[in-house]
């Protein structure tokens, strides 16, 4: 669907950026700017900043950056025009849509068409459930027999696929979605000649992005003598990595952020019945064992995550893999284990909302607690199965990256298990050293002989990329004070730009990107429009976007608090605007010429006649004397 130009406008002016990627990763607020930790990489200190002010992010350790629209693009792998369509959703702005007909669904390219299609599919299950005679009797008989209102089933969108060969398939192809679209979404599955539903005769799961996209399906058999499996998923497609979801986190992020703690469970059901009783920070993973990715999406919305357990002791042990993969992301782990027999679904349902929660409260522990409770009984009277246990806790612990919990762990762990704090103590670094062994890889024999010529080469590229990269810094810097305060006075009704025009007019950018920005400011001037940051974002190239953003945010910034406490003057940039251009000029040329000397050299190394050598000799005197003349300026003692 193309979106009218109104509609896009309209969405723009009502974007916060802050409280739109609030949505998705805990930012925290640091002077002017926001913080948090990136959602791209796996990090422990925080290096993504969100600039309110600029309506722009910026994420250091990733090098990506942008706006609101260009977060949501890049975060849940929307396209432009699905990122502006969640947008309009949050803000609850109208948008002008029509049916998509057979065209518009071949104009769109695969990703966009498979959303259309898993759009489509999710209606059609719903209109089963309410609508058909079997969807009514077998599929909403089973929701309501597992005590979902009305409501709920409504707002996770349980659907149910009919007991039909190809009844789904029929229906797409009669919507003008072509067969090979349908098949990609995992919708159904072709054998030989034969096509069928995959889903045919279960209720239907719909599975989300962060955003609320339904991105695949999770359905269930309501057959008992059925050799198919209880539950069957979607498989993997472009947009659907399981591995990347965890299902109800759509709905779930506030709550989680609000609460700061994240009830972890293992299915849909279990989801579903904890919401229904009021417990809204909740997901699960599915079914499937914990994935590192899983734990960094939980990790964007809070530090702390309470695991349900079903009170299955075998069970339970075949899941611990998954609270050292918590630990080892640096997440506050808690654990709750049901009473026989019971899951959160069957639990919740019994006690209800209140005495469930106060369930939850009163029997939460810490891992440590956990696991000697779990193991520590069973290892009774038999010291070979307590030494074992004894290695798993402290095997558990190493998993935590901050060093400082480690020990508290192991002090704890030392009280608990009556054994002395230095045994477990050497046993932890004993495993810490031991894995840091593995990870670490064998490094390469030195070369101990090399060619001269070689070497020669080596070093000339050393100093040719030195250059160059002092070069491009002192090219960033201008661009970088162009950008940010290019319509500030530097001198009575004298522009920055106007000063670094004049300054700069025979100067051509080494730097590719930086003569692009240069040449759209100098071409925005001349027709008498004036350019904000904004406007590189909206039509600059990606490279002129990402630079851009770097340019205008600043990792660090020396709050007034600390100049205050400190009693220490430090002079603000545009305070100090004028002097600082002219230094920076002056270094830009200082940069320029030791590149021309080198360039020089090489010419006078090469030249074979001797008008050619005395040429570059003249060339070089000329240019140390520059070089002397701006060094002076700047305080710089060269040699030579």
């Amino acid at each position: 669907m193309r979106l009218l130009q109104k509609n896009i406008d309209e969405i723009k002016n009502r974007i916060d950026i802050v409280d739109v990627i609030s949505d998705f990763i805990n930012l925290k607020k640091s002077g002017q700017s926001y913080k948090a930790l990136s959602p791209f990489t796996d990090e422990k200190t925080p290096s993504f900043f969100v600039v309110p002010s600029k309506g722009i992010y910026k994420c250091f350790s990733s090098g990506k950056g942008g706006d609101a629209i260009s977060f949501i693009m890049e975060y849940d792998g929307l396209s432009y025009t699905e990122a502006l369509k969640y947008l309009a959703g949050k803000y609850g702005i109208e948008i002008e849509e029509r049916e998509f007909t057979e065209e518009d669904i071949k104009a769109q390219n695969e990703r966009e068409s498979l959303f259309i299609i898993l759009n489509y599919a999710t209606d059609y299950f719903i209109s089963n459930l309410r609508n058909s005679d079997e969807g009514k009797t077998v599929g909403l008989t089973y929701f309501k027999n597992r005590g979902l209102t009305e409501e709920i089933i409504d707002k996770f969108e349980l659907g149910y696929s009919l007991e039909v060969w190809d009844d789904f398939y029929k229906a797409a192809l009669k919507q003008g979605f072509g067969e090979d679209i349908i098949e990609k979404a995992g919708l159904i599955i072709k054998k030989e000649e034969k096509v069928y539903d995959r889903f045919r005769g279960r209720v239907i799961f719909p599975i989300y992005n962060q955003t609320g996209k339904v991105i695949a399906f999770g359905a269930r058999t309501l057959k008992k003598d059925t050799k198919q499996p209880k539950y069957v998923n979607s498989p993997e497609t472009e947009i659907y990595h399981k591995g990347n979801v965890l299902y109800g986190l759509h709905m779930a992020k506030g709550p989680i952020r609000k609460a700061d703690n994240c009830f972890l469970v293992e299915g849909y059901t279990d989801v579903i019945s904890l919401y229904q009783v009021g417990i809204e920070n909740v997901v699960s993973s599915s079914g499937t064992s914990l994935t590192e990715d899983q734990i960094r999406l939980l990790s964007r919305y809070s530090e702390n995550i309470t695991v349900l357990f079903d009170g299955d002791p075998a069970g339970i042990k075949a899941s611990l893999r998954g609270i050292d993969m918590l630990l080892a992301g640096g997440q506050n782990v808690r654990a709750v284990v049901l009473p026989e027999g019971h899951d959160p679904d069957s639990y919740s349902k019994e006690l209800g909302g209140y005495e469930f929660r106060k369930y939850l409260e009163e029997n939460a522990h810490d891992f440590i607690t956990f696991k000697i409770n779990l193991f520590v009984n069973e290892a009774k009277g038999d010291p070979v199965k307590k030494a074992a246990t004894i290695r798993d806790i402290v095997e558990s612990i190493s998993q935590i990256p901050d060093p400082i919990k480690r020990t508290i762990y192991i002090k704890e762990s030392s009280v608990l298990l009556d054994i002395d704090e230095s045994v477990l103590m050497t046993e932890l670094n004993k495993i810490i050293l031991k894995a840091r062994r593995k990870s670490t890889p064998a490094t390469e024999p030195p070369i101990s002989i090399m060619a001269d010529a070689v070497i020669g080469q080596k070093l000339e590229e050393d100093v040719s990329d030195r250059l160059n990269a002092v070069l491009r810094r002192k090219e960033r810097e201008i661009i970088r004070s162009l950008v940010r305060y290019g319509y500030k006075e530097v001198a009575d009704n004298v522009y920055l730009y106007q000063y670094l025009f004049d300054e700069l007019k025979d100067v051509k950018f080494f730097t590719p990107v930086y003569e692009e920005i240069y040449n759209i400011f100098k071409d925005r001037i001349s027709k008498d429009e004036e350019l904000e940051a904004g406007y590189f974002l909206e039509h600059g190239s990606d490279q002129v976007k990402s630079e851009i953003i770097d340019l205008i945010t600043d990792k660090y910034v020396i709050s007034d608090k600390w100049r205050d406490k400190y009693n220490i003057w430090i002079p603000k940039e545009e305070e100090i605007l004028s002097s600082k251009t002219y230094t920076d000029i002056e270094r830009l040329n200082f940069a320029y010429i030791k590149k021309l000397i080198r360039k020089n050299l090489n010419e006078l190394k090469n030249a074979e006649s001797k008008d050619d050598q005395q040429k570059y000799q003249i060339i070089h005197m000329e240019l140390k004397k520059t070089e002397k003349k701006i060094a002076g300026v700047l305080g710089i003692v060269i040699s030579g």
